[in-house]
């Protein structure tokens, strides 16, 4: 029971990194609410707890709207949250396999996506989740032993 409760917490995490990053929490009631939609029932507490730990900050945006936003230094703390949806990362031909806690993979998916248009993953050209799989395939025909580092490198994974 202890590892579901782990793996949720884990999930729920990093639900709540690409809730912030989607610019959709104003407020903690938000997150609430928003991870409620998702299926993460939790209290006040937990998620003001949960913005803390992965390093969110209430302030006012580029369009001058007050929101809940990753500043200075975000990438440990976040690296942190997504490093615990990585059991493990293996290479094959021009693909990395990414293992993730049940129910994680798509979430996971998405930040390596969003990590890839932003410039931060250049190796990789698209991503594909199950539930505990993300199949992360790599530019170059060969390219999946040095994906699989760049994502190491990039995420903390273990």
């Amino acid at each position: 029971m202890a590892r579901t409760n782990i793996q949720s917490a884990t999930a729920r995490r990093s639900l709540v990194i690409k809730l912030v990053d989607d610019a959709l929490i104003h407020s903690q009631s938000d997150l609430v609410k928003e991870l409620g939609k998702h299926g993460f029932v939790v209290t006040q507490a937990t998620a003001s707890r949960d913005l803390e730990e992965l390093g969110a900050v209430r302030g006012k945006d580029n369009s001058g709207v007050f929101r809940y936003q990753f500043v200075a230094t975000p990438q440990t703390s976040r690296s942190k949250g997504i490093s615990e949806l990585i059991t493990s990362v293996e290479a094959s031909a021009n693909l990395a396999v990414v293992k993730t806690p049940p129910g994680a993979a798509q979430l996971l998916a998405g930040t390596l996506d969003r990590a890839m248009k932003s410039g931060k993953l250049n190796s990789a050209i698209g991503t594909i989740a199950g539930d505990d799989t993300v199949l992360v395939v790599a530019k170059s025909a060969s390219g999946g032993a040095a994906l699989a580092k760049e994502i190491t490198k990039h995420f903390g994974a273990k």
